[in-house]
């Protein structure tokens, strides 16, 4: 086979054989196909697609191109959760908690943050001494003992998408629905999980910026899945504006346990019941989403989901009495309320740059070596619909130093559009796809 024929055959319109799209990948990971033609490619797959098999067969080969987890040492129905991406996003803090107590093994590979957007395995290490970095044996033994085990990545899982997300980042080839799909669904293929449940985000901080981009790509997810032989289901949420209140990393732990103790309700709370409800009725432990939320309700209620954090830290070596000590956890020198210059009703909070606010602060990366603070960020006060004075806090900057809190405030208050007459907020949950 030659690139050059691959390359003009997609460019054309045709479907790529499963031999073909193997070829691809295995060259591309080994060094045999140089980037340029690879970009060429993608190029062309951006502009005239693929079909489902072509997408399952592109998803297969990226999954195949390095180890793949065997998860058979684990006991019971294995269930994995994957987020696009969003600001304020500590679902899995506690989601996999919740799930974890009501009975589902949750073995979860989760990366770090880049960007405006944070990593779960950031928000973790703001618990003293805890590891990411366990090993295969601590990874089965804790999910079989506890029920729950979050670890990073490995470096030789999935290495066709590492390098062809790396490509596509800088090739102008991001926004396709087969790659986004193949990319998401080989990692989650590869981890092994027999359950996969997609927190798919749609909004101005999100990539897919409408209902319609999402839904498509929430289909096109869920059909590779089901295809791969794996119950999925995806659930389109919005990302007009931060999820919870928190940005940063130890202050999104601390939202995280708040929601675990029953002190927090509303949209996060919300979606860890949708996202858990999936998940539990796919694995066969509900009937429906009413009898999967009164479960997953009743594990907050009589604390065992947030017992569930208490034992993962612990099992993962970190300092588990910050669950119910949150003063042990990171805390910034300097805290300082961000004053609303208007008054009125807010209309739209940007949420990538409220990200961007807690980047500057030092919570988040510009390179993957980058070093960040766990304990900065911004607390939100204020959220779309709500009423605001002049003068009254739209959010707490929290700080390494008195200079950076107030160039964070002033930015976080650009972050804010007013409207003078009430603003009815959007539905958060946009729909689900099984």
């Amino acid at each position: 086979m030659q690139m050059t024929d691959l390359i003009a055959k997609k460019r054309d319109g045709g479907a790529l054989s499963t031999e073909e799209i193997e070829f691809i990948i295995r060259g591309y990971t080994e060094g045999s196909i140089p980037d340029y033609q690879m970009s060429a490619l993608c190029m062309a797959i951006l502009f005239r697609g693929m079909d489902d098999r072509e997408t399952l067969d592109l998803t297969l080969a990226m999954m195949h191109s390095g180890e793949t987890l065997d998860l058979s040492p684990i006991r019971g129905v294995k269930a994995d959760k994957h987020s696009t991406g969003g600001v304020g996003d500590k679902t899995s803090l506690i989601l996999c908690p919740m799930v974890a107590a009501c009975g589902v093994k949750i073995a979860k590979m989760s990366g770090r943050g880049l960007g405006h957007t944070g990593g779960t395995i950031d928000k973790l290490e703001s618990f003293k001494g805890f590891v990411t970095g366990i090993s295969e044996q601590t990874f089965f033994d804790n999910v079989n003992r506890i029920g729950i085990a979050i670890a990073g990545q490995t470096a030789d899982l999935d290495p066709a998408d590492k390098k062809l997300y790396a490509l596509r980042d800088v090739t102008g080839t991001v926004p396709s629905i087969p790659l986004i799909v193949s990319s998401i669904m080989s990692k989650k293929l590869a981890s092994g999980a027999d359950v996969i449940v997609l927190d798919v985000k749609c909004g101005s901080g999100a990539f897919m910026k409408t209902p319609e981009q999402a839904e498509e790509l929430a289909r096109g997810l869920t059909r590779v899945g089901r295809l791969a032989g794996r119950k999925v289901a995806a659930v389109i949420t919005d990302m007009d504006e931060p999820l919870g209140n928190a940005v940063g990393n130890a202050i999104e732990v601390k939202e995280a346990i708040s929601v675990l103790r029953g002190e927090t309700k509303g949209e996060l709370l919300e979606l860890c019941l949708t996202l858990g409800s999936c998940i539990l009725t796919e694995a066969g432990l509900a009937a429906g989403d009413a009898e999967a939320r009164e479960k997953l309700q009743a594990v907050i209620d009589d604390g065992s989901a947030l017992r569930k954090l208490y034992e993962l830290v612990e099992g993962q070596f970190g300092e588990a009495a910050a669950v119910y000590d949150t003063s042990l956890l990171p805390d910034a020198k300097v805290k300082l309320e961000a004053l609303s210059e208007e008054a009125g009703f807010v209309a739209h909070i940007q949420a990538e740059q409220v990200g961007l606010v807690s980047m500057h602060l030092g919570g988040g990366r510009v390179t993957k070596d980058s070093e960040i603070d766990l304990s900065v960020g911004v607390f939100l006060h204020k959220k779309v619909g709500d009423r605001v004075e002049r003068g009254e806090s739209l959010g707490t900057i929290h700080a390494a130093s008195e200079e950076k809190a107030r160039e964070a405030a002033q930015l976080l208050r650009r972050c804010y559009s007013f409207s003078p007459d009430p603003v009815e907020k959007p539905p958060f949950i946009k729909g689900i796809v099984r």
